[in-house]
């Protein structure tokens, strides 16, 4: 007689897929109960001296200045307003910043490894500097002792159209002329008839083998139309705006404040000194053998690092150089110690007057949450673009 074996249920409390999903489900609920006690005294302690959470105080008149803003901006603008040009004068040093930054970290990672001695010792004096003193400091070296030390400005002498004084640094730029717009409505339509025929040019030399030069076709298309918009408007897109003195302040040009020129010089600096590393790091992470391979065939170590070194090297360089571009964005609020109006600066302000405390901070945390992710999101796009294809 065959015996039945039967089968015990587990009892759910012994269950361990249940017992995970259990302590997962509490550890959400213990979290929003922390989140929601921590607003809920916030709230209850605002009503305890007659503040009420909101958002309306946003459209009540500022009523301070802003010293440098890119937007248009008086002090009977509304608090959101003034809120809104600190932010692009965080967007400003940031993005700027993020550029110059990635120039210096690519060119001292390649100096690090140069068989040049002293473009080698450059380097490294450099990064040890800077990698290991805090920006803070290094952002008070470059305002109270670089910039602030500079001659008055009835004092400057120009320097190949440059200004440096302590009013800022005041260099020769570009400004728009009256025709702006028609040629860039040329333009676009000139890189259209360009591709067309860069394209027709391309496929006739593969059919024929017989180089059509397509790059000059594509040139020569803008060149034409170029040169029958400026017979047609008689001026360019941008002219030369050169600084002048007028008095004790400059006119014309493009002018670095000595605020702004030192946040931006010490966040640049610092943040470089680390990229350099970075590149350092993904150039040492190719093969030796690929390199050695490519000097065999009689490439130039130009060549071996364009074609070669660099491009896999890319790879390996994105995910660090993405958290330093995240460090540099959240370290521009360290802008409020020499009173370059950003975000950070312009929002304690705000909270100042209006004593709406939590909501500026909310304010100020959201904004820098989302330049962040918006800056991560445009960092994976491009890893994805460069990574390996796998099969």
């Amino acid at each position: 007689m065959e015996k039945e074996i039967t089968r015990q249920k587990i009892p759910f409390w012994r269950n361990i897929k249940v017992l995970n999903i259990f302590w997962q489900v509490l550890f959400v609920i213990l979290v929003v109960a922390v989140i929601y006690f921590f607003i809920q005294n916030a709230i209850n302690g605002l009503n305890r001296i007659g503040l009420k959470f909101g958002f309306s105080f946003l459209s009540s008149s500022a009523n301070f200045p802003i010293g440098e803003k890119i937007l248009e901006y008086s002090p009977t603008n509304s608090y959101q307003w003034a809120l809104f040009v600190g932010f692009t004068n965080t967007l400003k040093v940031t993005i700027i910043g993020i550029f110059i930054s990635t120039i210096l970290g690519i060119v001292m990672g390649i100096a690090r490894l140069s068989n040049n001695w002293l473009a080698r010792s450059v380097s490294g004096v450099y990064v040890e500097i800077f990698r290991n003193t805090p920006v803070l400091v290094q952002i008070f070296i470059w305002y109270f002792a670089v910039f602030l030390t500079l001659p008055r400005i009835q004092d400057v002498t120009p320097i190949m159209g440059m200004y440096f004084s302590n009013r800022g640094l005041v260099f020769p730029w570009f400004s728009t002329t009256a025709s702006i717009i028609t040629w860039l409505i040329v333009v676009s339509i000139a890189l259209f008839v360009g591709r067309y025929v860069w394209k027709k040019m391309m496929n006739k030399q593969l059919e024929t083998g017989i180089n059509k030069y397509p790059t000059l076709w594509f040139l020569g298309c803008i060149g034409i139309f170029a040169l029958l918009t400026f017979i047609l408007t008689k001026e360019g897109p941008v002219m030369i705006s050169r600084p002048e003195i007028e008095g004790v302040r400059f006119i014309g040009g493009l002018r670095f404040t000595p605020e702004f020129a030192a946040i931006l010089f010490g966040l640049v600096f610092y943040t470089a000194s680390y990229i350099t590393e970075i590149v350092r790091g993904g150039i040492l992470s190719v093969q030796k053998g690929q390199i050695e391979a490519a000097k065999a065939l009689g490439l130039s170590d130009f060549k071996i690092l364009r074609f070669i070194t660099f491009p896999q090297a890319i790879r390996t360089i994105i995910p660090p150089v993405t958290s330093q571009y995240l460090n540099l964005a959240k370290n521009s609020s360290l802008a409020v110690a020499v009173g370059y109006p950003d975000l950070f600066s312009v929002g304690n302000t705000v909270l100042n007057q209006s004593g709406k405390a939590i909501e500026v901070i909310l304010i100020m945390l959201i904004v820098y949450l989302s330049i962040s992710l918006i800056t991560s999101l445009i960092m994976n796009i491009y890893n994805n673009a460069t990574r390996l294809v796998e099969r």
